[in-house]
């Protein structure tokens, strides 16, 4: 998630850091404001890059291998939060007590319904958001499902971030390898375990959501057997989860009427919100590198 500052802030970072934020600064203050949050009742959870990493640090040694957003890069940028909209009068006092700056609202954060912070050294800024994931090609519901898993959103949900972009950009490529390579394929939500009966019956309602979804996941599968910075071990783990979900559980799902009347237009016409474009994601889409290692 991003957004423009609507002000300089004067950033003050320890000389040793070199100008880049340490990616455990993100992973401590991320579990640092859930436990906080938890204190004063609040159910908070990571979500993003962030959570992904949370989730997975098991295969950090994947995830260094990989190079979220290159060499010598930064690895995160900000942190992304959900919480239940119930709460979302408490959440500005609740930052503030963190020291954090909470920016004012605008047209475009009053239509994602959520609210920004900015770090008090102004390191990174903070994307909170509520009930659901409006800023998405396919908005997610996250109603119900916060309280499965602490501190961040169950790896079902984290997954579905990410496959939900229509712009699959390399860097979200990368952490969608680490979550599949973290968890098995279930039926259920449970510790370790990516609940493929509950993506499965989601997108059987809706075509666009299924077509991105199952779009991206083949695409991954495709690029697989180039990637030598994954093992052998690796690759086959990762295919075989992916095989899982689509064949053995999102293509045997009955599809509403609604998704078989949208799936007869097909791609012809726009199946999924507006949201990022290949500007936005740097260029990185992910059929745009398999089209140039292609020409290799």
């Amino acid at each position: 998630m991003w957004v423009e500052r609507e002000e300089e802030r004067e950033i003050r970072m320890p000389e040793e850091w070199g100008g880049i934020i340490p990616s455990q600064v993100f992973l401590d203050e991320a579990r640092r404001i859930v436990e906080e949050g938890k204190k004063e009742g609040l159910v908070l959870r990571v979500m993003g890059g962030v959570g992904i990493r949370l989730r997975t640090l098991q295969h950090a040694d994947l995830a260094q291998r990989l190079g979220r957003l290159g060499p010598q890069q930064q690895e995160f940028t900000d942190l992304d939060f959900v919480a239940y909209r119930k709460q979302r009068k408490r959440m500005k006092g609740f930052f503030e007590g963190l020291g954090y700056g909470k920016r004012k609202a605008t047209l475009s954060t009053a239509a994602s319904e959520r609210q920004i912070y900015f770090h008090p050294q102004g390191w990174f800024f903070i994307d909170v958001f509520f009930d659901r994931l409006l800023v998405a090609n396919h908005p997610l519901d996250f109603r119900g499902r916060l309280e499965l898993d602490f501190p961040t959103i169950t790896p079902t949900d984290l997954l579905l971030e990410k496959l939900q972009i229509v712009n699959f950009s390399e860097k979200d490529m990368k952490d969608t390898l680490v979550l599949l390579l973290a968890h098995q394929v279930g039926e259920r939500d449970q510790e370790g375990l990516i609940n493929a009966a509950h993506i499965a019956r989601l997108l059987a309602k809706d075509w666009g959501f299924w077509y991105t979804v199952t779009t991206n996941l083949r695409g991954i599968r495709d690029l697989l057997p180039e990637m030598e910075i994954l093992s052998e071990e690796e690759r086959g783990a990762i295919v075989s989860r992916v095989d899982e979900l689509l064949a053995h559980h999102i293509e045997r799902e009955s599809k509403s009427l609604r998704w078989k009347t949208r799936a007869r237009i097909g791609p012809k016409m726009r199946w999924y919100e507006p949201v990022e474009t290949l500007e936005t994601v740097g260029g990185f889409g992910i059929w745009r590198l398999a089209e140039e290692r292609k020409k290799d």
